[in-house]
């Protein structure tokens, strides 16, 4: 059975999405999520499940996440450390207070 979902991305937050059941209602998301989130722009609607990949997402657990609690959030992937990756190749730990 297909599902609509409605995808928004948050101006204040780049690469940061949210996934709700129906267009316009986030009843279901937190008050303190949505002030973080920003006023929320309208991306797309999209019949789930569907034979598009996601990057970063897994559509099960959208799938089920739009089930309970009601929403997804998507954030964005977490960069790496490029002094943690350059003190990992000199040979250090990845965190200069091991050090001491």
């Amino acid at each position: 059975m297909k599902q609509i979902c409605a995808i928004y991305k948050s101006k204040k937050r780049p690469d940061t999405y949210l996934y709700v059941p129906k267009k316009e209602d986030f009843s279901a998301v937190p008050e303190g999520l949505l002030a973080r989130f920003g006023h929320p722009e309208l991306v797309m609607l999209m019949a789930l499940p569907t034979d598009k990949t996601f990057v970063n997402l897994d559509q099960t657990k959208l799938i089920d996440a739009l089930k309970d609690p009601g929403y997804y959030l998507q954030l964005p992937p977490v960069s790496p450390s490029l002094l943690a990756e350059h003190r990992i190749a000199l040979g250090l730990s990845p965190d200069p207070q091991q050090d001491t």
